[in-house]
Parts: C-alpha cells; sequence; structure tokens
C-alpha cells in the first residue's frame, strides 16, 4: 500500500487525480515511476507518459 504522506522530492508531480500523488504537496509519493511513450519515434515532451499513473478512487469509484 502507498504512503500518500510520503514526498519523493525527486519527483515533482501535479497529477492530483493520480493514487501516488502526495496528498499535500506536489510530489509523487513512489519511490521510482516508470516513462514511456504512446508514440513509435517521440520527439516531444507531450509524446511522452508516466506509466506509473492509477486513477485515484474516491468514493469507491475509479
Amino acid at each position: 500500500m502507498i504512503d500518500n504522506n510520503y514526498a519523493n522530492q525527486c519527483i515533482i508531480c501535479n497529477v492530483t487525480s493520480c493514487k501516488n500523488h502526495n496528498k499535500s504537496k506536489n510530489y509523487c509519493a513512489l519511490e521510482a515511476i516508470r516513462v514511456g511513450t504512446h508514440e513509435p519515434d517521440p520527439s516531444v515532451s507531450p509524446c511522452t507518459d508516466c506509466q506509473s499513473f492509477e486513477p485515484k478512487q474516491e468514493n469507491g469509484m475509479v
């Protein structure tokens, strides 16, 4: 289980809809993340993705 009180200050993140987001700061609560791409030959940053993203569950909903 992830400890969302932990703030990995090496991974800045403002995606508050991710279950791995720190509860009170714009950091990730994971020790490490996986970065990938959805493009065959990425050339700009929008072509890359945080593959560690998991939607936050609110009230039992995804």
